[in-house]
């Protein structure tokens, strides 16, 4: 019989998981905060993440109720579950802050980022480029005879691998919004 060849740190989904159940495992979660919409409310909201050592992966702010002065704070974060929970906790205490939803646990949730492309190349290298955004659903938002702007919006895994396919046809420039997310369905 030969041995089973099975490498050590398997999903959580195989039969043969070999991980080590004390070892800390990292999690990425979406917080959406809702806050008042006045000076200094996101420098304490993101002084909480950095007075602590807490990475941020992405962040977004928009006011999303102009009678009542409220903004909604989208923050991605990585860390362990216990982090994640403390996070949640020390956000939910501010004083500016009223609801901490953490989308990634709370059921089904929409994530959408938008990106700005910038890809230089001529001849059959722009060609290729405009076929790889034709099935990525990317837009051309500005052109000129040695280069592409590309508009797209999807998840950051999209996004992550339209910019990977253009890098060996000219990748020139990126920029991110950041993720917004929602959950699905009526509940708020």
């Amino acid at each position: 019989m030969s041995a089973l060849k099975i490498k050590k740190g398997t999903s959580k989904h195989s039969a043969y998981d070999l991980r080590d159940p004390n070892a800390e495992v990292m999690e990425t979660h979406t917080l959406a905060v809702i806050v008042d919409n006045e000076a200094g409310v996101l420098a304490r909201v993101i002084g909480l993440f950095s007075g602590r050592g807490y990475n941020i992966e992405s962040l977004t702010v928009a006011e999303v109720d102009h009678e009542g002065h409220r903004s909604r704070i989208t923050v991605v974060t990585t860390g362990t579950p216990a982090v994640i929970e403390q996070i949640k906790a020390q956000l939910g205490r501010m004083i500016p802050v009223y609801d901490v939803h953490d989308l990634t646990v709370e059921g089904p949730a929409v994530e959408r980022e938008l990106a700005l492309i910038k890809v230089a190349n001529t001849g059959e290298k722009r060609v290729e480029a405009l076929r790889l955004a034709d099935i990525f659903r990317a837009n051309v938002v500005d052109s000129t005879l040695e280069s592409f702007v590309f508009e797209m919006t999807g998840t950051t895994d999209k996004i992550d691998a339209f910019a990977e396919l253009m890098r060996p046809l000219g990748l020139v420039e990126i920029a991110r919004t950041g993720v917004a997310a929602m959950s699905r369905g009526t509940a708020a």
